[in-house]
């Protein structure tokens, strides 16, 4: 870790997200054919959505993919539109996007609750516009 960069001394990448159209579908290539497990599912009823991560191990050790499946989705995704964010548990949402801001890092996505329920979260942007997710972690 890098000693000028306050508040991510131990961050490390949780996972990254990429949009699928059939969700069945993409578990069973991730599971069966890929060796992965399935971690964990939650369908999102408000916002029309299921999310489910899977990995090699403890999402608590290692990084892990999140599988968004956007209901009704009927039209295959663009590779462009596939790829949703990177994730990075840090200690302190807020005070790390204090300082991002004051180094002119765009912050779409300003810190707080999932709109859904959950974590406390905010997005970044990375200078050709890749967005990063930060989530706080105790």
């Amino acid at each position: 870790m890098t000693e000028n960069a306050p508040g991510f001394e131990k961050a490390r990448l949780l996972h990254a997200m990429i949009r699928v159209r059939d969700l069945e579908r993409s578990i069973d290539f991730y599971t069966r054919l890929l060796g992965m497990s399935l971690l964990r599912r939650k369908d999102y009823p408000s916002g029309e959505f299921t999310l489910a991560f899977l990995g090699y191990g403890d999402e608590a050790e290692g990084t892990v993919i999140e599988l968004t499946h956007n209901w009704g989705r009927e039209q295959p995704y663009a590779l462009g539109e596939g790829f949703g964010h990177f994730a990075v548990g840090i200690p302190d949402v807020h005070a790390a996007c204090e300082r991002l801001g004051k180094e002119g890092v765009k912050i779409p996505r300003p810190p707080g609750p999932m709109k859904h329920g959950g974590s406390m979260i905010a997005f970044i942007e990375d200078p050709d516009g890749y967005r990063i997710e930060l989530i706080q972690r105790s």
